[in-house]
């Protein structure tokens, strides 16, 4: 989920609201629509829009609530979430890899010296579907991947109806994936991080890991298929 990269800084600070005079208020203190990293907190949100997406497909989960907040607990910095006035709709949940190919041990361990990302789930609330969402979450989420000095890829595992939609996004396939779970098997695919350079240009705009921003949807953005 975009392949070209605007000429825009990725992340950026929320511009200071203006000021409102005391005989107007605003309806929403929320903002309509922000990205940022999860956390332990957001757990059982993320479950249960995982759960509703998954188990009605394959009949399982990528992770489970425990290996959710087990990873959230490690490396929230590799998770992010698109929020509409305060409510979760879509995620995204990964950690570091230090291998080239996937094993068992991928789904539940974070090597913190890894270089490579490997993608545990994407998922959209049911409600937010067919809007584009997904691609447009997964294309921020590679971007910010480049802010990240030590990572040089991304992976994912996926079934093999779900290869056209990652495609899309820039991923090649790497083959078929070791890793089966129940009866179900996987393909691997893969994706180079590059523009670290880029990035670092623009580092007053990146300081995602540390502190966390909310992250104004463009209008572009709006106009990205699924």
């Amino acid at each position: 989920m975009m392949s070209v990269v605007g000429a825009q800084p990725f992340i950026k600070p929320m511009q200071p609201s203006p000021s409102v005079s005391p005989g107007i208020q605003r309806r929403h203190t929320l903002p309509a629509s922000e990205v940022r990293p999860l956390n332990t907190q957001d757990a059982i949100s993320v479950f249960e829009i995982e759960r509703e997406a998954f188990i009605s497909v394959s009949g399982e989960c990528p992770l489970h609530l425990d290996e959710v907040r087990h990873f959230l607990t490690l490396c929230p910095e590799l998770s992010m979430g698109w929020f509409e006035e305060g409510r979760l709709v879509a995620f995204i949940i990964g950690s570091l890899w230090d291998q080239d190919r996937l094993t068992t041990d991928a789904l539940t361990l974070h090597k913190p010296c890894g270089s490579t990302v490997h993608i545990h789930v994407l998922a959209v609330h049911r409600t937010f579907r067919q809007q584009g969402k997904g691609p447009i979450l997964m294309w921020r989420y590679l971007q910010y991947l480049r802010c990240l000095p030590n990572v040089r890829r991304a992976v994912l595992m996926c079934e093999d109806f779900l290869i056209p939609f990652y495609r899309k996004s820039g991923f090649k396939v790497l083959g078929r994936c070791a890793i089966t779970v129940a009866n179900l098997t996987f393909t691997e695919m893969w994706y180079p991080i590059s523009g670290h350079a880029y990035m670092r240009r623009n580092s007053e705009a990146i300081r995602f890991p540390q502190h966390p921003l909310t992250l104004p949807l463009t209008k572009t953005d709006e106009h990205v298929d699924v």
